[in-house]
């Protein structure tokens, strides 16, 4: 037995036996007395279920090859039941190996899995209008494909452009695996065509920033109100009478981390404070959770990329219908229906190629 199995076995037994542990707590009046731990308790449980079910089912094919060898190293045993055993031990050594090597990918991937709320942010960059446009037309790529699978998406802050583009957009995105699906999205993306405007027929060059950020539950972070400071004035701008006389705009600025942010959108003060603590604490989470797994995730961010805003990743050029991923260097043409939302192959490559790395890396 390999080494990188040794660790592997042993890294499930310890999910199993935490899991065992949950289950004992979770029955005891205490913790049902007590909605807080049971909801915390009853969430770490989940994220490890399907990763011990597998990995009970794999004991139990182990234990079954073991009883099968058990014949065959038996001198007296009949030649017909060794016959037996011997095909048994191999369709069973076949199956379980498999099964290993499916636990193996779940739980390599099991942390991203358990994330289902992201917050995404698109700005324009360079290319004035055309950028707008761009970062309108990356909105749609988006919000096209969280439909088909069937994701809640909500509007949080959006700023467009005379001529219907988008300067910055602000929305969340809910669903069962959407962190594992659009957390690679986060960096630069450019874009190579003829604008709108151009008249001579030019391909123009324009880029866009993309981040995602993993929206945390309550019992995942705690900010102390202390921390953060609330700044309130006047919304400015269109909206008629109500955003001149109503102090409705919030600024957030949390303290031991110089983030802030800034929420306009509604007419009402409370929506805006309710909907800027929700990108403040998605903000603060993504920044504690980058430093405390830096070292763990050095090498995915070497492949796949660290998300930061200034990390070129992907090159839309709609003149040769072409997509490419710098990080995997992969180049799809099919542009048309991945910019309408069509995004399975893209983000399947990216999966399997950051899969494969954590694998080796395990």
């Amino acid at each position: 037995m390999s080494e990188s199995k040794d660790n592997i076995l042993a890294k499930l037994d310890e999910i199993d036996n935490r899991y065992s542990e949950i289950e004992a707590q979770i029955s005891t009046p205490e913790i049902a007395g007590d909605s807080l731990k049971l909801v915390a308790l009853s969430k770490e449980q989940g994220k490890s279920k399907a990763v011990v079910s597998k990995y009970r089912e794999y004991k139990k094919l182990t234990s079954q090859i073991a009883e099968s060898q058990q014949i065959l190293s038996d001198t007296s045993a009949d030649e017909d039941l060794k016959n037996l055993a011997e095909e048994e031990v191999k369709q069973l050594e076949a199956k379980s190996n498999s099964l290993l090597e499916d636990i193996t990918s779940t739980l390599v991937m099991a942390d991203d899995m358990s994330i289902d709320s992201v917050i995404m942010e698109i700005r324009a960059g360079t290319g004035g209008d055309e950028a707008a446009l761009f970062a309108r037309d990356l909105y749609n790529m988006y919000t096209k494909y969280a439909e088909t699978r069937r994701w809640k998406i909500e509007s949080l802050d959006f700023s467009a452009t005379e001529k219907s583009g988008f300067r910055e957009v602000i929305f969340s995105i809910k669903g069962t695996g959407v962190w594992s699906e659009l957390g690679y999205e986060g960096g630069g993306h450019r874009v190579q065509r003829v604008p709108e405007t151009e008249a001579q027929g030019r391909i123009h060059t324009s880029a866009a920033t993309v981040a995602v950020l993993p929206e945390p539950e309550e019992v995942d972070i705690q900010i102390n109100p202390n921390d953060v400071i609330e700044h309130v004035s006047r919304a400015g701008g269109p909206g008629g009478q109500n955003v001149n006389k109503v102090s409705s705009a919030i600024r957030l600025e949390h303290i031991p981390t110089g983030i802030t942010v800034n929420m306009r959108e509604e007419k009402s003060q409370h929506k805006n404070r309710a909907k800027a603590w929700r990108i403040l604490k998605g903000r603060i989470y993504e920044l504690y959770q980058s430093q405390k797994t830096a070292e763990r995730d050095s090498q995915r961010k070497i492949m796949i990329g660290s998300g930061d805003r200034s990390q070129k990743i992907r090159t839309y050029n709609f003149p040769q219908n072409r997509v490419t991923d710098h990080r995997i260097n992969l180049s799809l043409y099919n542009l048309d229906r991945i910019i309408a939302g069509n995004m399975e192959e893209l983000i399947a490559a990216l999966k399997n190629y950051d899969r494969e790395q954590r694998l080796k890396n395990l």
